[in-house]
């Protein structure tokens, strides 16, 4: 329970470095600020109370009124009422594996991987590798490749907090490449003592070759040598969980979300 505690609190400060709060009843919805990524509502930290789906309902609304998305994080573990509440007010519920890093597994320094810079002219293809990576998820090979890639990438305007992040050092990018670009990218946001790996992706066309744990490895390397005593992400399902096991991760907790049906 020691290792949810911990990352509950990291999940409540992290958005708190770009947004501003807004409490309703038992849960906060955290309302980006200038620009950057939306955030999402969760439970109150440290709540000891039940969430009913009137609750999920009010921010629901908050959140249309914004024009946000009608995003929710929480761990079932920390928030065991939240589950039958976000279904209730006509959320759609997933579940995916919590894990922590125990031992980072050694391997050869990988040269296909690197850490990128706020200004490195591929961030927008790297950000395109993430877009289409997540657009088809799981770990099997597809076709789609480079020319999905590029199509998605983000413009400048998009690109500005995200860049702005990276020279604060409130995100760190890594991204893997091949003579065709970048084929597999992912993040780590430190607060503090904690971080949490997020955004990783490979383009289908070059699954099974290593690149989504070698990106995943890098950015927990670069985590621990910055200082971060522990370093956390979600798996999106039981065939990626099983990579990251062979990282170094172990399964803590169920991390879930909901999001309109």
């Amino acid at each position: 329970m020691t290792d949810l505690l911990q990352l509950e609190a990291y999940f409540d400060a992290v958005p708190r470095t770009a947004a501003r709060t807004e409490t309703y009843g038992p849960l906060t919805l955290f309302i980006t600020v200038d620009g950057g990524w939306p955030y999402y509502a969760r439970p109150a930290l440290g709540l000891d109370a039940e969430i009913t789906a009137a609750d999920v309902t009010k921010v629901r609304d908050r959140q249309r009124e914004l024009g946000l998305p009608e995003s929710f994080e929480w761990v079932d573990e920390l928030s065991p009422s939240m589950r039958a509440a976000a279904e209730e007010a006509g959320l759609r519920v997933s579940a995916h594996p919590l894990m922590v890093l125990d031992q980072l597994s050694v391997r050869p320094v990988d040269d296909r991987v690197r850490r990128v810079a706020a200004d490195d002219p591929g961030l927008a293809l790297i950000r395109g590798v993430q877009h289409v990576g997540f657009g088809a998820p799981g770990t099997a090979v597809g076709v789609a490749g480079t020319a999905q890639r590029d199509e998605a990438a983000d413009d400048e305007a998009t690109l500005a907090p995200l860049r702005a992040r990276i020279s604060a050092g409130t995100t760190i990018v890594y991204a893997a490449f091949d003579p065709g670009g970048p084929v597999a990218a992912g993040m780590h946001q430190p607060v503090g003592e904690v971080t949490e790996i997020v955004g990783v992706a490979t383009l289908p066309s070059a699954r099974r070759r290593g690149l989504g744990a070698a990106v995943t490895r890098a950015l927990a390397a670069d985590a621990l040598a910055s200082g971060v005593r522990t370093v956390f992400l979600s798996a999106g399902d039981p065939d990626v969980a099983r990579m990251y096991e062979h990282v170094g991760f172990r399964h803590v907790g169920t991390a879930m979300a909901g999001e309109p049906a």
